[in-house]
């Protein structure tokens, strides 16, 4: 049993866990259940972050860690732990892998979710933020003329606003864009906007890889 801030929790799909290569550039996330197996092979270890260090352990020393927090002498942040009858273990917020020192990918994936995750949910002509099912993808140079479904022709857009544009372009239709399409240049999507929890032990990782020149 999974118990999430105290609570006794079924699923093991939340919260998630930060997965850091070799070199600790931050890669993606995973369920706690693959953070284990990933522990348990010895293919990762945990990275706890305490008064601003970096400490790692191996899933034995992190069970020693955990069972101290237990009795009283350590002291637990989030109070996500794994319970059973005769162990009790708390889940990392981070695991860092040891057999995989590759960069980040930095090639962002062309597709809708990721449109609208570089625009922050935003129409790109009135402003205003809107849910990913109240937007459409919107070509700035019309089809019609030519333009091509790449990252720096399609820009999130409303309902309203992408009735008003038409085939025409935003100079023709009297709008203008907020903010010139461009290609991402790191995988923003690990700033997740799911409904997982993200850990402030993360954002200096997640800083780390946003902040790299690719």
């Amino acid at each position: 049993m999974i118990y999430y801030n105290n609570k006794p929790h079924i699923s093991l799909l939340n919260p998630k866990v930060l997965v850091l290569n070799k070199l600790f550039m931050a890669l993606h996330v995973v369920t706690v259940r693959r953070a284990f197996t990933l522990l348990y092979k010895e293919r990762a270890e945990v990275v706890s972050v305490d008064n601003d260090k970096f400490n790692s352990y191996n899933l034995d020393s992190w069970r020693k860690v955990s069972l101290l927090k237990l009795n009283g002498s350590g002291k637990s942040k989030n109070g996500n732990w794994i319970k059973t009858f005769t162990a009790a273990i708390e889940v990392p917020e981070i695991i860092r892998l040891l057999v995989y020192d590759k960069l980040p990918q930095n090639i962002v994936k062309f597709s809708k979710k990721n449109i609208f995750e570089r625009d922050r949910n935003i129409c790109q002509y009135c402003g205003r933020e809107f849910h990913a099912s109240e937007l459409s993808l919107e070509h700035v140079l019309p089809k019609s003329r030519g333009g091509k479904n790449e990252w720096t022709n399609i820009v999130s857009a409303c309902t309203g606003c992408n009735k008003r544009k038409g085939g025409r372009t935003p100079q023709e239709a009297g709008l203008r864009l907020i903010h010139k399409p461009v290609r991402p240049k790191y995988n923003f999507v690990i700033n997740l906007k799911d409904n997982s929890e993200k850990f402030s032990s993360w954002d200096h990782f997640i800083k780390m890889q946003s902040n790299a020149a690719f």
